[in-house]
């Protein structure tokens, strides 16, 4: 039997109590009546944490890095300039995936730890097709300031790669003038890996590709089954089978999160990652993150000199059942990541993780 972890890393995170549970339940086929229900049902709470009213807002089928890929296949046409910011491992992704779709990609590169420089961005192309950013860079454990990149955009498209921050920080996809988001359920919604949570606005789904590269994830298919079609109500077109058990998982813990309330569901992780933070500076360890910008779900913190990051990390599993996460890229053996996300943003986990990493480093 494998032993229960307490996943404390990047992701994935433990699950809501609910979303586990509705994984157990009967297996609905993905066009029976009962299922499309839950499917327009689970849109509409996805709305709701997006901050969106878009009607094509909906689960893709896939983890959050489908979700990128959609998000560049379906806006990109060859040759189109694509300004990005990249403050991490995941704007590095961001115009690699862009630069596949045949996009003239302008990097806006900045120190890995900082947020986002909006105005550098704003001025590195006088009219791009397309401003991408990541709000919550799970690499670095910074937040950047969507809603300046918003005001700013002019004419171009704002896409943003919100995977860590949805339901965990605030996002207001509308007001902040994003365009097209995607993000994934194993972060602070508390549901297994396996579906990106997209949406994109009207604006954005006029200047579509309209027959993009990837038949799978090609929107203007995929509104012919859920989403734009069931605000239509119209007839569901079939194209692919949906995870159906997934879906359901996610209904359950989207339920969860709406019924504590976003406000206090948003308050809950600020206070986590607060305490987190607190005792770790108390143990004399050092933050990574920009002061002022760190994200309270996912904290990075400093391996102290002379330490063995590996070998911390595999003590702390092996004895605790605690799974913490390396840095990343150049940073993968001097940076801890830490994160409290979802179920696990809690006093208790907090203590837990301050405890075991006190004992493993033999820190008063």
């Amino acid at each position: 039997m494998i032993r229960e972890r307490h996943l404390f890393g990047p992701g994935p995170s433990n699950p809501y109590p609910e979303a586990t549970r509705a994984l157990a339940e009967p297996l609905l086929g993905h066009l029976d009546p009962e299922f499309l229900r839950i499917m327009d049902e689970t849109c509409d709470m996805l709305r709701t944490v997006w901050g969106t009213d878009n009607s094509r807002t909906l689960p893709l089928s896939a983890t959050g890095s489908a979700g990128m890929e959609a998000a560049f296949v379906n806006t990109v046409h060859p040759g189109d300039v694509v300004v990005v910011a990249v403050n991490g491992l995941f704007g590095q992704r961001m115009t690699d995936v862009a630069a596949r779709c045949g996009a003239e990609v302008v990097a806006v590169e900045h120190e890995w730890g900082q947020p986002v420089d909006v105005e550098r961005v704003l001025a590195a192309h006088d009219a791009p097709a397309i401003i991408a950013a990541v709000h919550a860079e799970t690499s670095t454990g910074v937040r950047s300031d969507i809603a300046a990149l918003g005001a700013g955009k002019g004419d171009a498209l704002l896409v943003t790669d919100a995977v860590t921050s949805i339901a965990g920080i605030e996002l207001r996809a509308d007001d902040w003038g994003v365009d097209v988001g995607y993000a994934g359920t194993q972060k602070c919604l508390g549901v297994a890996p396996g579906l990106a949570p997209f949406t994109i606005n009207d604006r954005a789904f006029e200047r579509r590709v309209e027959k993009p590269q990837s038949w799978y994830l090609d929107l203007g298919m995929l509104g012919g089954y859920v989403g734009e079609a069931a605000s239509k109500g119209g007839q569901r077109t079939y194209h692919h089978t949906a995870p159906t058990a997934m879906v359901a998982s996610l209904h359950a813990g989207l339920t969860r999160i709406l019924d504590e309330g976003l406000d206090a569901v948003w308050a809950r992780h600020q206070a986590a990652g607060d305490a987190l933070q607190e005792g770790l500076e108390a143990m004399g360890l050092e933050l990574f993150a920009a002061e002022g910008s760190r994200l309270p779900e996912l904290t990075t913190v400093k391996v102290p000199e002379g330490v063995d990051s590996a070998a911390v990390r595999r003590e702390l599993l092996e004895r605790y059942g605690i799974e913490i996460g390396a840095g990343a890229g150049a940073y993968a053996s001097t940076v801890w990541r830490i994160g409290l996300m979802g179920r696990n943003a809690r006093p208790d986990a907090v203590l837990m993780v301050l405890a075991a990493l006190q004992d493993v480093l033999g820190r008063d």
